[in-house]
């Protein structure tokens, strides 16, 4: 029975996922190893097909964008480095929904409501132990995250029994906040998500996430100690050292339409920006999104979904070299906590 379960598994068993995750970390991995990788992967997508289906039903006539992801394979390796002792098995948000709201009590609000939902689906966490907006990050990040454990009892569905999939909840000024975070990662050589390279770009989203939290929820985030008028120095000082918000302002979002087909794969380049492929069907984006991978054409590639375009844009905004509204929360809330400005109105032509 054992041998089973075992062989339904994606990717053959989790030790076979475990393994060529250990092979990849170590740069030895072959291509057998890589299938594993890819058969294992490409099953999450029924589970985010459930989950997602779930969460629009329950945001139906409600102002909440819902969109889904399907975590790239470049990420996945990316982080299985990062993290030396995790098991490729365990890593928790190969799938991800995430639900974006208009406020903070809107968002704990449905949160408390979705966690009643009476399905087998089981959550992985303790209410609190996700929660990056009463405990911020130390990076700046501020949202929820809940991870289930995909349950089922069909026969065409028991193979993607316990995979996981992690549900992102976040308000909009939180989102441009992580948006603008995202864009930084695309367009220096430092990553302030993970902590690395030049630590200026780190610290400035710190007080960033600071002064937005302040000015605009009411709220705290990583830095609640410091006068905001300290908050709002320092990160002017930091902004012109490093030319941060200019650099953000000269980006232009792509203007490339995303067709009402809502399946679509974004395809990032050095070389040619960003490029937009739209498909009919789940089935048929999957499925040209491995072939694009094969190619190793060294491009950055993310298959999303969200219901119409307009949602597709939302919450992948970093997709898109899009931080006006980080920008506009920055230039607000810094004028909001000490009355200075970050920049003169001369330089923001262009934003509307």
């Amino acid at each position: 029975m054992k041998k089973l379960e075992a062989s339904s598994f994606p990717g053959g068993s989790r030790g076979s996922v475990n393994r060529a995750g250990a092979n990849i970390r170590a740069k030895s991995a072959n291509s057998a190893d890589f299938q594993v990788v890819d058969t294992w992967r490409a099953a999450h997508r029924a589970v985010l097909n459930t989950f997602q289906a779930i969460l629009r039903m329950r945001t139906r006539g409600k102002n909440i964008v819902v969109a889904q992801r399907h975590k790239r394979k470049r990420t996945i390796f990316d982080k299985l480095r990062r993290f030396p002792l995790m098991d490729l098995a365990r890593m928790d948000d190969i799938a991800g929904c995430r639900l974006i709201f208009d406020n903070i009590e809107e968002l704990y609000s449905f949160r408390q409501a979705f966690h009643k939902a009476r399905f087998k689906h089981k959550r992985r966490n303790e209410v609190d132990k996700y929660d990056y907006i009463k405990n911020p990050k130390s990076t700046g990040y501020r949202g929820i995250h809940d991870v289930y454990v995909y349950d089922v009892n069909s026969n065409a569905g028991k193979m993607y029994k316990g995979l996981f999939v992690e549900i992102q909840y976040r308000t909009v000024v939180q989102h441009a906040w992580a948006t603008a975070v995202e864009v930084i990662g695309f367009i220096t050589e430092s990553q302030p998500k993970f902590q690395q390279g030049d630590s200026r770009y780190e610290e400035a989203m710190v007080l960033a996430s600071e002064i937005i939290a302040r000015a605009f929820e009411k709220s705290l985030g990583p830095l609640p100690s410091v006068d905001s008028e300290d908050l709002v120095e320092q990160f002017l000082h930091l902004d012109e050292e490093l030319g941060l918000m200019k650099l953000l302002r000269g980006l232009k979002a792509a203007d490339s339409a995303v067709s009402a087909n809502r399946n679509v794969i974004l395809v990032f380049s050095e070389e040619n920006g960003l490029e937009i492929k739209t498909y009919r069907d789940a089935t048929e984006a999957l499925r040209a999104l491995f072939e694009l991978e094969q190619e190793n054409s060294g491009n950055d590639l993310v298959l999303v979904r969200a219901d119409t375009s307009d949602d597709v844009r939302i919450a992948f905004k970093n997709y898109f070299s899009d931080a006006r509204d980080f920008i506009r929360l920055i230039e607000e809330g810094c004028q909001k906590l000490s009355g200075k400005n970050v920049i003169q109105a001369s330089d923001i032509k262009g934003l509307d």
